[in-house]
Order: C-alpha cells, then sequence, then structure tokens
C-alpha cells in the first residue's frame, strides 16, 4: 500500500502558473484524494476473487478500478451521499483503528469537496462486478493561454541534508536497507521510498532488489 501511494505521488506533478509576478502551484491532483481512493479500493473490493485492483494512470485522469460492484440496495449517487455498507467490515475497522480511515461513508464524499470548483469533478461507473472511482486531473484542459506560461516541476539535483546523510552513511558501511533509511532519518516508508527514488534519478544510489530484499548503494 505505501509504495502504491508512493507511485501515485510521483505521477502527480505541479505545475506552476505564472500571472503578473504571482506564481500559482497546482498539483494535478489532490493528494487526499488520491489517499481516500486507494484506501476505498483496498478496504471495499470483494476478497472472494482473486483478481488484483487496477489503478490505470493517464494524461487526463486516474481509475481505480476494485474487484466487487455495490452491495444490493445502494447505488453510486448513495454513496456519493456518504451511505455506506462495508463488505469487509473486520477489515475496516483494522483500517479505522491504524487510523487510516475516519468513520464509514466519509471517504468518497471528501474526495468529491477536495474537487469543489473545479472545472472538472470525479465520476464514479459502477456495473455489476466492479467499482471504478475516476479522479480527473485538475491541469489537463488548462486553457491554451495560460499553457504557455505553465512550467511542470523538475526533480532538484540539489543535495539535500538528508541525501548527504545518507551519503555519509553508505560511504562508511557500502549498504542500507529501506528500514536503515527510515530509522537514520526517523521518516515514514512513503518519504523513505522517495527519497530513495529521486536520489536513484540524480544518479547517486542504485536500488537493489525489491520488496523487503531491496538494498541501496553508492553508484
Amino acid at each position: 500500500m505505501e509504495e502504491s501511494y508512493a507511485y501515485l505521488s510521483l505521477c502527480n506533478r505541479t505545475t506552476a502558473i505564472f500571472k503578473g509576478l504571482e506564481r500559482i502551484e497546482k498539483s494535478d491532483y489532490p493528494e487526499e484524494a488520491l489517499r481516500e481512493a486507494l484506501l476505498n479500493a483496498l478496504v471495499h473490493r470483494d476478497y472472494s476473487y482473486s483478481g488484483s485492483i487496477i489503478i490505470n494512470v493517464n494524461n487526463s485522469c486516474m481509475e481505480f478500478i476494485s474487484i466487487g460492484g455495490l452491495l444490493p440496495g445502494l447505488s453510486a449517487e448513495d454513496i456519493r451521499s456518504g451511505i455506506s455498507q462495508p463488505r469487509n467490515r473486520r477489515l475496516a475497522e483494522i483500517f479505522h483503528r491504524l487510523k487510516l480511515i475516519e468513520s464509514y461513508g466519509t471517504g468518497i464524499r471528501k474526495i468529491f469537496a477536495l474537487y469543489k470548483g473545479c472545472a472538472v469533478q470525479p465520476k464514479i461507473d459502477v456495473t455489476q462486478n466492479t467499482f471504478k472511482m475516476i479522479l480527473p486531473n485538475r491541469n489537463a484542459d488548462m486553457p491554451e493561454q495560460e499553457a504557455l506560461t505553465v512550467a511542470a516541476e523538475k526533480p532538484s539535483t540539489e543535495i539535500t541534508s538528508q541525501m548527504k546523510i545518507v551519503l555519509d552513511y553508505l560511504a562508511e558501511y557500502q549498504e542500507m536497507t529501506e528500514e536503515e533509511l527510515q530509522e537514520l532519518l526517523n521518516i515514514k516508508k512513503t518519504r523513505a521510498y522517495l527519497l530513495a527514488r529521486q536520489m536513484s534519478e540524480n544518479g547517486l544510489i542504485d536500488i537493489i532488489g525489491r520488496g523487503a530484499g531491496k538494498k541501496y548503494k553508492l553508484k
């Protein structure tokens, strides 16, 4: 889950629009909307099927598709209004105790609230066996006259203080695990993933392996 969210965060670009001397920044997707859509797909899918949750990312939207349509008696409009009947009650309770979700039925309403005032709005598509949450890219349909002044954010090549600590550690110990990176910098898994990814893209470290066996080494 953490790595999925980290990947979605990497895909969530920030666009800067200059109006006179004022710089206005806006991400393609509200961060909380990505989080809620991912958690909703995990908590409410039908686990009697072995298929995976599908997340489609393109220039205009992100689609979160989970197996299992709505429970009998519920409609997409009911869900949007905050009515919730958990399919996996025990899983939902665990996520609630971990403070990953709030009370039942708030996630979808929060997503729509985050898009309040936007020209594009989220959409729910439901079939008998699937539930699809579509988050539109808020910057996809930017007017042409504004698009000419837009500069997409580029990853910084500056070596930050956190990067310096990691490089010093690797110079002394040759390699480190993701858990050691989190402990060294006192950061959470998602932040560690993003930092390591940026350092790799900047040519500072190599990422060896995947999952629990993943390690970082100097280039």
